[in-house]
């Protein structure tokens, strides 16, 4: 029994001191500390000039998952994974197992009934409609002629106007205008121009900035910090407030002259989208409000995913100019000495699916090695290479 006893105790022992050895070294490999009351906060701060170099850094070591924990007052900690496996159980094998709850809805109220923002039935009605539309080949080619339009009228005259002047500019800010603007004349049918050379203030675009700002400190302050602020109509959340009624107002608008012009444009995106939604009243069961609510839901997915895109893309070619140069060739090589504006869409289309696009791949291989495309709850690994 005795013997038992000393075999069983020495058993634990030794499993005790491997696990104790495993996490010393795991804590030892990771540049990131989780301090008593501040949390890992305080690394993050230290490296917030490289944040997504570091969070990449971070997730290389903990082999793609990793639980970010933040000061104890707080309400970010975060559970990050890039690791496929993970995201395909949650966004395609067990999606319906992952619901954005009340507590979601909570802090992301501006969203409304959006596709964002919805959950089971409503979750459904808004990806079969949307969806269907987005793969009409009508969408295709709408999109591709306003894109066109909006580099010819908008983009190149900025940029070439800079060039000239040789003037210092964000490239950032330039491509968020970009975006915006057109993703207000694909899916509102109109044109706010805010890519121009003067760079116009235009409130609806500015509020973008505002809401999301002050979604994101939702996340890092407690509940009733912020609630007591939107109540007394302090901080960010009172730009949030002004923010809503910009988009309340700008969209409602839209949607007016829409009405007007009815018989005259029955086609377009918004024509769509209100025939695609009629009858669809949401939670609150006003189907004006419902259909404001998806056209902000849309618009933010198409502004910001597409700027912060096309930003880091030229950043990554601004840091390879090997890369820039094998690009410029195969653009003169296809192109055989025409110009590009001269081409229509079809023959653009062509060229960048060509050879070339590989160098544009290799960009992206440098610092991701897998991308996850989300399509309609599933979830696909895919090769960069």
């Amino acid at each position: 029994m005795a013997s038992f006893h000393y075999s069983d105790m020495l058993l634990i022992l030794t499993v005790f001191s491997i696990s104790v050895a495993v996490f010393l070294h795991r804590v030892r490999r990771l540049p990131i500390t989780n301090w008593p009351f501040l949390g890992m906060t305080p690394d993050l701060l230290l490296n917030i000039h490289h944040i997504h170099d570091f969070a990449t850094h971070i997730l290389k070591l903990s082999d793609g998952t990793f639980m970010f924990k933040g000061p104890w007052f707080a309400n970010i900690d975060m559970l990050t994974t890039c690791d496929p496996t993970n995201i395909h159980y949650m966004l395609s094998k067990n999606f319906h197992n992952y619901p954005k709850g009340p507590r979601f809805r909570n802090i992301f109220d501006l969203f409304g009934d959006g596709i964002f923002n919805s959950d089971h039935e409503l979750w459904e009605i808004h990806r079969k409609t949307t969806m269907s539309l987005l793969k009409q080949p009508e969408f295709h080619s709408l999109l591709e002629t306003n894109i066109k339009n909006k580099l010819e009228k908008g983009l190149l005259p900025l940029l070439n106007f800079v060039s000239s002047h040789h003037q210092e500019t964000d490239l950032q800010e330039i491509f968020q205008r970009f975006t915006f603007d057109a993703i207000c004349v694909l899916l509102l049918d109109y044109d706010p121009e805010s890519l121009s050379i003067d760079l116009p203030f235009i409130p609806w675009e500015k509020a973008f900035t505002d809401a999301e700002e002050a979604l994101l400190w939702r996340h890092i302050l407690p509940e009733k910090v912020w609630k007591l602020q939107k109540r007394l109509g302090l901080g960010k959340e009172k730009k949030l407030s002004e923010a809503w009624k910009v988009f309340d107002e700008f969209i409602y608008k839209c949607l007016h002259l829409k009405d007007e012009n009815k018989e005259e444009q029955k086609s377009g995106l918004l024509s769509s989208l209100m025939r695609g939604f009629e009858g669809q009243g949401g939670t609150s069961g006003d189907s004006r409000k419902f259909i404001k609510d998806t056209l902000l839901n849309l618009m933010i997915a198409g502004r910001d995913t597409t700027r912060t895109a096309l930003s880091w893309f030229f950043y990554l070619l601004a840091q390879n100019p090997r890369v820039e140069k094998n690009i410029r060739d195969e653009i003169k090589k296809h192109l055989g000495g025409r110009k590009w504006d001269s081409l229509g869409v079809k023959e653009l289309g062509d060229v960048s699916s060509r050879r070339f696009i590989r160098s544009i791949k290799a960009i992206s291989a440098s610092c991701i090695r897998a991308q996850i495309s989300f399509h309609s709850g599933r979830a696909s690994k895919r090769s960069c290479c």
